[in-house]
């Protein structure tokens, strides 16, 4: 079935506006045939700065999202989507008022107060930094140090994995395999529980890999993207993963959030 086109979101904030984001990707997860496009404005923290991204709203018809706490900034949204016609979803303050409503006890109305600067934000940061460091296997060493290691064929996801994970706390390093390649000895010293072997279906995995060559302006029709080459990387890598013994995922059916899910019960039963 071929993409459509059809939604532009945008996600407003007067922090960093990972909440809103986590339920567009989580929601938009459900209709896989629908490309979006997402908008973050992140700390908005002056009137000026809100009405001018809400005409950019009105320009693209967008569906806004956002986490705003502080009243004013709350009805001038509202007022100018209803003025405009533009739907608004305001994600966080409903169930700010139902807990005030049961509890009897009014909030901060503190912007950013889930993004104190405490142990796990720190944790997250330096998990963070730990992605990127040893993403794509640039340092072998980091698997000795990471929680998890990542291994799989290209395009099954490694590192948006990785980065999800991290953000959890969780520090991953991956490595991208290839039959040609050869394997840093790093690998055999990970514990085996710590390692996660990702594969996908070939037809997927063709049709990804067309697609990729075809965002980049060039022929889809490559070895890259040739069924008996993937077929040939999935069979060397579901190799590598009995030789190592490591938990298997397949990943063509399931979230990144449905992969995460797994890894971490995996880890959390061992």
């Amino acid at each position: 079935m071929s993409k459509i086109h059809s939604l532009t979101i945008m996600v407003l904030s007067d922090s960093v506006g990972g909440t809103a984001s986590n339920v567009v990707h989580a929601a938009l997860s459900q209709f896989p045939n629908v490309e979006y496009e997402l908008k973050n404005f992140p700390f908005i923290r002056e009137q000026s700065q809100l009405q001018t991204v809400l005409e950019k709203a009105k320009k693209f018809n967008a569906v806004i999202l956002h986490t705003f706490v502080d009243t004013m900034f709350v009805d001038m949204i509202e007022s100018f989507c209803f003025e405009q016609d533009i739907t608004c979803i305001d994600v966080i303050n409903p169930l700010i008022k139902e807990v005030t409503a049961q509890t009897n006890t009014m909030p901060q109305h503190k912007p950013g107060a889930n993004h104190m600067l405490d142990d796990k934000y720190f944790d997250r940061i330096s998990a963070l930094e730990f992605a990127v460091k040893y993403d794509d296997g640039k340092d072998p060493k980091g698997f000795l140090e990471a929680d998890i290691v990542v291994l799989g064929i290209s395009r099954t996801s490694k590192t948006p994995l990785s980065i999800y994970m991290a953000n959890q706390g969780y520090k991953v390093a991956n490595l991208p395999l290839m039959p040609e390649s050869s394997l840093p000895d790093e690998l055999w010293q990970v514990d085996e529980k710590r390692i996660v072997g990702l594969t996908n279906e070939e037809e997927m995995l063709s049709n990804i890999r067309r697609e990729r060559m075809i965002s980049y302006g060039m022929n889809p029709e490559t070895p890259y993207s040739s069924m008996e080459r993937i077929r040939r990387e999935i069979q060397f890598a579901e190799d590598l993963y009995n030789k190592l013994n490591c938990k298997i995922i397949n990943v063509s059916s399931k979230s990144i959030e449905e992969t995460s899910a797994i890894i971490i019960d995996s880890l959390n039963n061992h």
